[in-house]
């Protein structure tokens, strides 16, 4: 039986109920600023009946993959359709950042920890995690009168007594089941990606394959966060529209950047825009996504509306090769070239594969009266999903290839030694 010192029994302490608390209001208070100050830029703060609080919750709710469904009441003689599927990636990676850091704060300086202890530690966020979901789930609930504009539509629900009410609802099992997996994902990412983190035993074995690729995917995913943030910024104080720019900033930047990682990788999306929907991206997107029933969304076509998008190509491969870069410096020096492409092989197709996962997107709404349908332009659609399997086979080439090139480039600057302690700066 082993006898407990001071200094673990007060690591142990910094695991409790308070510290988990903290760090799960702590990943709401960053989701809420983000989106309560991207709803701003937009211009939710003018919804009647005080709305823009739940419009919030509901956003932070679709961040962390939690189902947002449209409701519609236009009355016995009117008919309302409408879905929205959207992840505001911004509010979701502002939330995964704070979660993560609140997890790993008392792991720092350790090497080892058993897996009960960091078990225990992870289910006290995130049983608090679903309490404060449940919470939200059902806050995110509203419903608006519309005007539908027209005239002569406006006679007809006139006529009839027919008043359009639009709004939103959550569905709270499927919420509480896709937030849950989603905090539990970001608790195990943080592991993955931490080099300060201690792990049980038996997984210090993969912490050499693992950790620096995990570690480097994190970094080009942020890289392309921040390029994109600079190049809005700069748009905005040359060009103007400098709330528009701060709602896609603070609302869905990865939405955007991420996308074009993966074009610039080759890949293609298709999609369609039309109706009042707008998408948070560049004109040309937008053009592109008008131009026919369902439009191809790649570097060909893309091109057809401004050559400079082929310089994605360049973008894309500088990032990776600095990813890849990191990811060889990181690594024990014993291991080859041709590991460390296979590597980045696996993390860039995994990560392309997540993105294409969480950046679809689609809504429609529509209203009709005895038939007459889209009152007052109120329907459209869009669409936007990708060609994922294609996607995810082209990332695996440019692995292979920067990985490969990223591990000569950092010869001279990696470590000697095996995992472990030794493996630790």
């Amino acid at each position: 039986m082993s006898v407990r010192t001071p200094s673990d029994q007060a690591v142990v302490a910094r695991h409790g109920w308070l510290h988990a608390l903290a760090t799960v209001l702590a990943a709401l208070i960053a989701m809420g600023v983000s989106a309560a100050l991207g709803l701003w830029a937009a211009g939710a703060a003018d919804l009647p009946d005080n709305a823009f609080p739940r419009v919030v919750a509901a956003t932070v709710v679709t961040a962390v993959g939690g189902t947002v469904e449209l409701a519609g009441d236009a009355g016995g003689l009117a008919d309302t359709r409408g879905g929205l599927t959207v992840i505001p990636l911004s509010v979701t990676l502002a939330g995964a950042l704070a979660l993560a850091a609140g997890f790993l704060r008392p792991l720092r300086h350790r090497a080892v920890a058993g897996a009960s202890e960091l078990a225990g530690w992870a289910a006290r966020i995130l049983v608090l995690w679903l309490l404060a979901l449940l919470a939200l789930a059902y806050a995110a609930r509203k419903m608006f009168t519309l005007s539908v504009g027209d005239a002569s539509l406006g006679d007809i629900t006139d006529l009839f007594g027919v008043t359009p009410r639009v709004g939103f609802t959550t569905d709270v099992p499927s919420t509480l089941l896709f937030g849950l997996f989603w905090a539990a994902g970001v608790l195990v990412l943080a592991l993955l990606v931490s080099r300060g983190a201690p792990l049980p035993a038996g997984l210090l074995r993969f912490q050499e394959s693992v950790r620096p690729a995990a570690y480097a995917m994190v970094v080009l995913l942020l890289a392309w966060v921040a390029l994109g943030t600079l190049v809005a910024l700069v748009v905005a104080a040359t060009r103007g529209h400098a709330a528009e720019t701060l709602a896609v900033v603070l609302l869905g930047m990865p939405n955007l950047v991420w996308l074009t990682l993966t074009v610039g990788l080759g890949a293609t999306w298709n999609g369609r825009v039309e109706g009042p929907f707008g998408l948070p991206m560049p004109h040309v997107l937008d053009q592109v996504l008008r131009s026919s029933d369902t439009a191809a969304l790649d570097l060909g076509r893309l091109a057809e509306y401004d050559g400079r998008v082929w310089w994605l190509v360049v973008v894309d491969a500088l990032l990776l090769l600095a990813a890849a870069f990191v990811m060889a410096a990181r690594s024990p020096a014993r291991m080859r070239a041709w590991q460390h492409a296979v590597h980045m092989a696996v993390a860039l197709a995994l990560t392309v594969l997540m993105v294409c996962l969480v950046g679809r997107i689609s809504a429609r709404y529509g209203l009709s009266v005895l038939g007459i349908g889209d009152l007052g332009g109120l329907g459209g659609q869009l669409f936007l999903k990708p060609e994922l399997w294609t996607a995810v086979g082209l990332a695996v080439p440019w692995g292979l290839v920067t990985g490969f090139l990223g591990a000569l480039l950092a010869r001279p600057v990696r470590r000697r030694g095996a995992a472990g302690n030794g493996w630790k700066r």
